[in-house]
Order: structure tokens, then sequence, then C-alpha cells
């Protein structure tokens, strides 16, 4: 056995942690930090916390599909306590290992009962994605995303590489705040998307890892999630709880299939508790009462929902900030596709002779395709970012 490579990303923070330089900056790993760059733990949690820990719980097993309240309180929160699928009991969900284990479950449930159906991803996409589905069986392809020229969506491509997939094809869309470029379709071309899916009978795999991140509204974030299903789609949704809730490190998600009817989600909750058992047994309970007791507690409700704005607009304020100081410091380069973009990560456009030079010769550690963590951007920090990309690209 030969020893493998390190994970490029989290390479990243090895070589940073080494740095000596005051002015050093990581722009590589995507977890929120405050405006001290330090990480940020919501009260609304902290009060969870509170209430869990005075209604002295025990430690018990969960079930294989985990705790049920999280499980309803985090479908309820993607798709809405009024959508039909819930009264017409057509919809299964399954706590899973935050939002790579939903992935990791969807795809081996993919491996198992879809494998003669390619899985299509966006090119780029978040590069877990690859091996997560490649190391349950599943054959990948990809459809156009990105467009290089515009650092915007290419909708044109997109649409042609959906009709040009065989039918019954699976597509893994990113609900919103792609990752890795920050690019979101809007409403009007995600019901393109949906009809070009439907028209081919694709099955959809939402993966969702930042509800109320992206935008600072949890219901504008699902917008895309919630349409699919009202056109026809019968979805997988994959949910991640880590930067919404600030649970990273508590592995909290859910994996969720709409079906025709009860009696299939039945035999898909089967199937899915069939291949969780030997993979992780139980999930954890306790990121899972976290969250369930925010969601069913409305004081907790409405103030996580402040605090999950006030990430998202941080996140928004960085982003104009860049393009300001960038403007202001002479830069004749267009960089509003920073603005227009959304979430956590933004795709700069920067080459990889460029962030060569950001990382040796100013400090700036990021991934060497341009993508940055906006989360790492303070406004202590961002005139020495402004600086260093204007030094790099003009």
């Amino acid at each position: 056995v030969k020893k493998g490579p390190e994970d490029p990303i989290l390479g990243i923070t090895v070589a940073f942690n080494k740095d000596t330089d005051a002015r050093k900056m990581n722009l590589g790993v995507g977890a929120y930090r405050d405006d001290n760059n330090k990480p940020f733990v919501l009260e609304s949690v902290r009060r969870a916390e509170k209430k869990i820990a005075e209604s002295n719980p025990d430690h018990e097993y969960a079930p294989i599909v985990g705790v049920a309240a999280f499980n309803k309180a985090s479908a309820e929160l993607a798709l809405g306590k009024e959508n039909p699928v819930f009264k017409d009991k057509r919809i299964t969900t399954v706590q899973s290992l935050s939002g790579t284990g939903a992935l990791r479950l969807a795809a081996a449930y993919l491996g198992r009962f879809y494998k003669d159906h390619k899985v299509y991803m966006p090119n780029p996409t978040w590069g877990n994605h690859i091996p997560i589905f490649k190391d349950s069986g599943c054959e990948i392809a990809e459809y156009r995303y990105y467009d290089d020229k515009t650092c915007g969506l290419n909708l044109e491509g997109m649409l042609a590489d959906i009709k040009a997939a065989p039918k019954g094809s699976v597509m893994l869309l990113h609900a919103c705040a792609h990752n890795p470029t920050g690019v979101d379709p809007t409403l009007d071309q995600w019901r393109e998307i949906s009809k070009a899916c439907k028209e081919r009978d694709h099955f959809v795999l939402f993966d969702c890892a930042y509800q109320g991140f992206a935008s600072g509204n949890p219901e504008k974030d699902v917008a895309a999630v919630k349409m699919f299903i009202e056109e026809g789609h019968n979805i997988g949704l994959c949910q991640s709880f880590a930067k919404n809730f600030g649970l990273y490190g508590e592995r909290i998600g859910a994996l969720s299939f709409v079906a025709k009817d009860q009696a299939e989600a039945e035999i898909i909750e089967s199937q899915v508790k069939i291949l969780a058992r030997p993979m992780y047994s139980n999930p954890p309970v306790y990121g899972a009462r976290v969250v369930s007791t925010i969601l069913s507690d409305a004081e907790l409700s409405a103030l996580w929902r402040k605090e999950v704005k006030l990430m998202a607009d941080r996140i928004i304020t960085m982003r104009a900030s860049l393009v300001e100081k960038l403007k202001a410091l002479g830069s004749k380069k267009d960089w509003s596709h920073i603005t227009n973009q959304i979430g956590m990560f933004s795709y700069t456009g920067l080459s990889e002779q460029q962030c060569d030079k950001l990382i040796n010769e100013h400090h700036v550690y990021l991934v060497r395709n341009g993508r940055i963590s906006i989360a790492g951007i303070t406004s202590k920090n961002v005139d020495h970012l402004a600086k260093s990309i204007h030094e790099v690209t003009k």
C-alpha cells in the first residue's frame, strides 16, 4: 500500500499554520468565522444545549433512521410544513452523518438499485462529490455549469448536457450557494432546468448544505427544491446542518427521498436502513437534539433565523467590501461576479499562476483554481486581500 496524497484543501491549512507572517490569510477551508476571524457559536445553539442538559437526557442508541423529531424538523425546514408530501406520507427521511454522510447513503442506494444510470455532476463541483459516488459504485459524468468568460452560469451548456444525457440519468444539483463557484441559477433558470430534467425522466438529487446561509432567508434558499417537487419530480435531498447551525463537528445531516406514494417511501426507507446498518449502525444523537430543539421552539427558531441572517449578511458585506476596495485601488478588471455570486465561496477568476503569487508573495492561502472562502475575509484583513489581488492582476 502506497502513501496516499494529502487532501488539497486541508493541505492549505497545513501550509497556512506554518507561515509566521502576521498578514497571513486562510481562504481555503469552508467554515464560517466572525469579523475577528474566530469560530462562531450560535446563541440559539447555546440555549438549546442548556435546555437539553436541563432535561437530563440519556445516551441510548438512536434507531438506524436517527432521531425522529430531528428527521421531521429537517424535512419540514426544507420543504415547508404544509407541503402535500407530508400529508400523503410519501417522503422518508433518515438522519445522516452531516451532508457528506447523506450523500454517501444516497450514493450507496443509487449504486445498489440504480447502478445502470450515470450520475451527472456540475463542472466544477465540490471535490468530495466525485469520490463519494465513485466509491459507492456509481458511474459519474458531468454537465457544463460554470462559464469562465462571464464567471457566471453556462445555462445553455447545462441544458444541452441535461437533454443529451441518457433518459433516467441522475442529476446532482446544488440547491443553493453552489460550491465552489458561488454561482446559482435564477428562479426562471431553475424552471428551465426542471423542465429539461422532467422531459428526460432524470432523477434529481439535491445537495443542500447552505439553507439560510446563502441569502439569509431559509425559504428562499430552497425555492428550487420545492419548485421541482411542485413540478412533479420525486427528488432525493441531502441536507447538512454544519454551516447554517454552526454544528461542524457534530456531523448532523439528513437524507430524504420523495416517493410516488407511501408504500414506495416505506420500501426506500427499508433499503436505506439496510445500507446504513453496516456503515455506521446508527447516527449520533447530540446534534440532532440541538437542531430539533431549536426548530421545535418558536423563540429559539426565531433567534436562529436572526443568527443565520447575520452570518449570511456578513458574507454579503465582505463581498461588496472586497469589490469596492479593488475599484478604489484602480483595478480595471470587472469584479462584479464576486458580488453576483452567493454563499461561502467565490470563484474569483484568478489563474493558477496568480494564486501561486498570492500564496508565496502575499501570504494569502487559497485553492489554486481561484476559489476563496469569503468567510475568511474580515474588516481587518480585506485591505490586504484587495491590495494583494490587485498586485497579481495588474
